[in-house]
């Protein structure tokens, strides 16, 4: 496949990335005057009248739509996938393709070989979601992008862990550079590392970087609210040390590494005037998060070692 490709970039007829044939092929679904079409009468977020699928993503993405009424539709559109297949499981893709565009191209922008690879591994992480997701748990469509997310990255890791070969008397194979501090890369990397346990890692992304009331995941994994933040209070300590430790072995010649660093909570950091300032705790994030203490939470977003 991939010698294939090179052949037709050097006449310059390079294959579309599946994600973009994905796109053509959901435009035509829904042109025409019969356009792929779902029943608005039997959801709540929707006209009472046929509405094409095109229309339908639309209405997802408005703010004001809610996780409930988004959830209506993608177990529609998912069970209707399962039973006939074709048509319907790539109107799922087309519906998904803003959360999947946007894992696609962070990923890509990080995988050193061909990005039709990793685009296609992110597509592929999708449909084996659909065939696998849990209908009668909500937020249907972010597990499906985790589903897709987790592919992908597996890809690129994969990727990144192959010797790279460096020019100068000879080829040796040299470690590659640690991928940049995605929350969720973050939260994986972690986990690998014994960090943090799998069930730690999901607590923390479903309060943190979720919708998820922390009522609302003690609720469904049976523990109390007050064990709930007491384990991710836990979890998030160790965390913190173990970024603190990757930026302190990332490449010294990496300036995001450094930069990193100098954002870890409790860290001093150098103002212009050339005098040390510490730097409080900015927090995780605040989408999800109920704890009492939102000025002790987690940062993950800034850090990039």
């Amino acid at each position: 496949m991939g010698a294939r490709r090179v052949g037709r970039d050097q006449q310059g007829l390079r294959d579309p990335l599946p994600l973009d044939s994905a796109r053509a092929s959901f435009a035509l679904l829904v042109a025409g005057p019969a356009p792929l079409a779902l029943n608005g009468r039997r959801f709540s977020a929707l006209p009472n009248r046929k509405v094409a699928l095109d229309e339908v993503r639309e209405r997802m993405l408005r703010r004001r739509c809610s996780a409930g009424a988004r959830d209506e539709v993608w177990a529609y559109l998912v069970r209707r996938s399962r039973r006939e297949g074709a048509a319907w499981t790539l109107a799922c893709t087309g519906m998904a393709l803003p959360a999947l565009s946007g894992v696609a191209r962070w990923l890509g922008a990080r995988f050193p070989g061909d990005a039709f690879d990793v685009h296609a591994e992110v597509l592929a992480g999708f449909l084996g979601g659909l065939a696998t997701v849990d209908l009668g748990r909500p937020h249907v469509l972010p597990r499906l992008r985790w589903a897709a997310y987790r592919q992908g990255y597996a890809a690129l890791m994969e990727a990144l862990d192959a010797p790279v070969p460096v020019s100068g008397s000879g080829f040796r194979s040299v470690a590659p550079r640690s991928p940049v501090g995605h929350p969720d890369l973050v939260l994986a990397r972690a986990v690998r590392a014994a960090v943090v346990s799998r069930g730690e890692a999901d607590l923390i992304g479903a309060t943190r970087l979720e919708d998820m009331p922390v009522a609302t995941w003690a609720d469904r994994h049976g523990t109390t609210v007050g064990a709930a933040y007491k384990a991710r209070s836990r979890a998030e300590a160790r965390l913190v040390a173990f970024i603190r430790e990757e930026c302190r072995t990332a490449d010294p010649d990496d300036p995001a590494a450094t930069a990193a660093l100098d954002r870890l909570p409790g860290q001093p950091r150098k103002s212009t005037d050339g005098v040390s300032k510490t730097v409080p705790d900015p927090g995780l994030g605040k989408r999800g998060s109920t704890s009492p203490a939102p000025n002790r939470q987690l940062s993950l977003e800034g850090h990039r070692c």
